[in-house]
């Protein structure tokens, strides 16, 4: 499900995606193209790329795929987290003075532009972001195909609400072409549809509905690992919990038309009942 970008940058050029609800398709796919066009390494490819000098064959690849629940607080899991071979994390992948509870360590950040931008408005500066973390783009319209060139070729985003920005204002001065990584739009489509079959999806707003970021990772994380723990993700005893570990008093979890987070929360008990991931619930 990852795009191989060198052999299929003149299929997506000729492929009528259908998640641009604003119209702007044309736009996105020559974004798209130029954007494929400069990510031609090995490395872009994989998501797991430097699994050679991590572990070795014999060894299953262990994941940890870290929400913002607040299930989280309080959990000192941070340890255990961190011994995994890889963190992934999304949104504001807040970490500094959270450590005991969620770890330090970040390998791959998801995210989609949008997501990133507003949890830098809200939270400040990515602090979980480090040498070793690599970037996924979730790709949800134009702004994330200009952003990954800039971040790819250290130059200024061409257009759109960034336009101009420095992309190390976001990634770090040692962002490199190596670290950089997309989920494939046919692989978002396949989740929405075989995992994240919403309701919402035969009703006036489903163009609006998608996965949430953070089950676009985890799924990601379970096409890939061979063991994948799951951390700070809802419980069906959600209303325990602040909406994020990091939130300074209680607040409820908000629910929006654009994602099914009643339908992802049974569908991570389903997976947990059935051993293919561990979900933290606090037990």
């Amino acid at each position: 499900f990852w795009v191989s970008y060198k052999n299929t940058t003149s299929q997506w050029k000729n492929k009528q995606f259908q998640i641009y609800p604003d119209g702007s398709k044309s736009s996105a796919s020559a974004a798209l193209v130029e954007t494929l066009s400069v990510l031609n390494s090995s490395a872009n490819r994989r998501l797991l790329d430097d699994w050679k000098q991590r572990g070795n064959d014999s060894e299953c690849v262990r994941c940890a795929v870290v929400g913002n629940g607040g299930i989280l607080k309080d959990s000192e899991k941070g340890e255990e987290i961190d011994g995994h071979h890889y963190v992934f994390r999304t949104n504001g992948a807040i970490i500094k003075g959270f450590e005991p509870d969620v770890g330090s360590r970040t390998t791959h950040y998801t995210f989609s532009t949008n997501t990133m931008r507003n949890s830098m408005r809200a939270y400040g500066p990515l602090s979980a972001l480090r040498q070793e973390t690599r970037y996924v783009f979730l790709p949800d319209n134009e702004r994330d195909y200009l952003l990954m060139k800039a971040a790819a070729t250290h130059t200024p985003v061409e257009r759109g609400p960034e336009q101009a920005k420095d992309p190390c204002s976001y990634f770090g001065e040692d962002v490199s072409v190596e670290k950089l990584k997309m989920y494939h739009p046919d692989f978002i489509r396949y989740l929405r549809n075989r995992f994240l079959r919403s309701k919402v999806l035969k009703t006036k707003y489903k163009a609006g509905y998608r996965p949430s970021t953070g089950a676009v990772m985890l799924l990601a994380a379970l096409h890939t690992c061979d063991q994948v723990s799951a951390y700070g993700f809802m419980t069906p005893d959600y209303r325990k919990y602040s909406d994020h570990y990091y939130d300074r008093s209680y607040r409820p979890v908000g629910f929006f038309v654009n994602h099914d987070l009643h339908l992802e929360t049974s569908l991570w008990q389903q997976l947990h009942r059935a051993g293919l991931i561990r979900l933290y619930m606090r037990q």
